[in-house]
C-alpha cells in the first residue's frame, strides 16, 4: 500500500468569503508556509492556516487560494507578503514570568558561572521573544540581582513577527501580561497607564534590552547575529516544528554559540533525541539543555 493515502483530501468545500479553495492548495501553503517559517499545520489544523490566510489573500484581491500560493513562492515583492502572512500566523500568547524557575536559574546560577569563568560579555538572547515579556522578565531578574552593575550584560530580543516586535518595542502591556509577575515588581518596573487598564515598562529598564530585531530561525542566513551567544532561550517555539526541523535549528544554535553555553526551551519541548550537541541538566531548580 506503500504511496497510497488513506487520507481523503482537503475538499475545496464552502467559500471564504468568496476566495475559493482548490483542492489541496491548503496542503501546498502548508508545506510553502513549513519550508519559509518551520511552522508545521497538520491535516487537523489547516482550518486554522485558512482561516488566519484567507484575509490576506483577499487583500490581495485573489479570488482564489492558489494565486496566494503562486504570490509567496514566485513573486519577487513576496517579501512584504511574507511578513504579513507570519504576523498573521504567530501565537503571541505569553505573560510575564512565565516559566519562572529558567529566568530565576539564569540569574542566580547561569550568570554566576559565566562570570567566574570570565565569560563576558553575557550575551543572552530570546528568540522568539513574542511582544516582549520574556526578555524584560529576563532583565527584571538580572535587575534584581544586581548584575548589571557588576559585569557587561547583552539582552536581544528577536521574533519572526514584525507585529510583535512593534508591540515589544512600544513596552505597553494590558493586565493579563502580568498574571504571574509578582505585584511589587510590576508597581518597580511599570508605570501605570490607562486607569490602570495597561502598563507601559520604565525607560530605564527598557534600555535593559539592547535590541529587538526580526529573525527566523529556520533562515540559516539570518543566525549570524546569534554568534557568540552564552544563553539562548527559544521556549515554545519547537512545538510548532517537526522534529527535523527542530534539530536543523539546534544544530546551527550549537555551531553558533560560545563555550560552555546554554539552551533554554519550554517544558513541553525535548531535544533528548533530536542532539548530542546539548546536555540536559538540573540548574538552580530549573533544566537547561548545556553546551561544553
Amino acid at each position: 500500500m506503500s504511496g497510497i493515502s488513506l487520507r481523503p483530501p482537503v475538499l475545496a468545500g464552502p467559500d471564504v468569503k468568496g476566495l475559493r479553495i482548490p483542492e489541496r492548495s491548503l496542503e501546498l501553503l502548508r508545506d510553502l508556509v513549513a519550508a519559509q517559517t518551520g511552522m508545521f499545520y497538520d491535516d487537523g489544523r489547516l482550518d486554522f492556516l485558512r482561516d488566519r490566510l484567507a484575509p490576506l489573500a483577499i487583500e490581495h484581491g485573489f479570488d482564489s487560494f492558489l494565486d496566494y500560493y503562486y504570490l509567496l513562492k514566485y513573486d519577487g515583492g513576496a517579501a512584504d507578503a511574507w511578513v504579513r502572512a507570519i504576523d498573521a500566523l504567530s501565537v503571541q500568547e505569553t505573560y510575564f514570568w512565565r516559566e519562572a524557575d529558567q529566568i530565576t536559574a539564569l540569574a542566580d546560577v547561569i550568570v554566576p558561572q559565566l562570570v567566574a569563568n570570565h565569560s563576558w560579555p553575557v550575551r543572552i538572547w530570546s528568540v522568539p521573544c513574542a511582544s516582549g515579556e520574556e526578555p524584560l522578565s529576563m532583565a527584571i531578574a538580572l535587575e534584581e540581582r544586581g548584575w548589571f552593575g557588576r559585569v557587561p550584560i547583552e539582552i536581544h530580543g528577536s521574533d519572526a513577527s514584525e507585529a510583535a516586535l512593534q508591540r515589544a518595542r512600544a513596552g505597553r502591556y494590558g493586565g493579563r501580561a502580568f498574571r504571574q509577575l509578582p505585584e511589587p515588581l510590576r508597581e518597580k518596573y511599570f508605570a501605570e497607564e490607562a486607569g490602570g487598564r495597561e502598563w507601559t515598562v520604565k525607560p530605564d529598564l527598557h534600555r535593559r534590552v539592547k535590541s529587538w530585531t526580526r529573525l527566523n530561525v529556520v533562515q540559516r542566513d539570518q543566525l549570524a547575529v546569534l554568534g557568540g551567544s552564552n544563553v539562548i532561550f527559544c521556549r515554545n517555539l519547537f512545538i510548532y516544528f517537526t522534529a527535523p526541523t527542530v534539530a536543523q535549528v539546534v544544530e546551527a544554535f550549537a555551531d553558533l554559540m560560545a563555550s560552555p553555553a546554554y539552551l533554554c526551551v519550554g517544558a513541553a519541548e525535548s531535544l533528548l533525541r533530536l542532539t548530542t550537541r546539548f546536555e540536559l541538566r538540573e540548574i538552580g531548580g530549573a533544566y537547561v539543555y548545556c553546551k561544553s
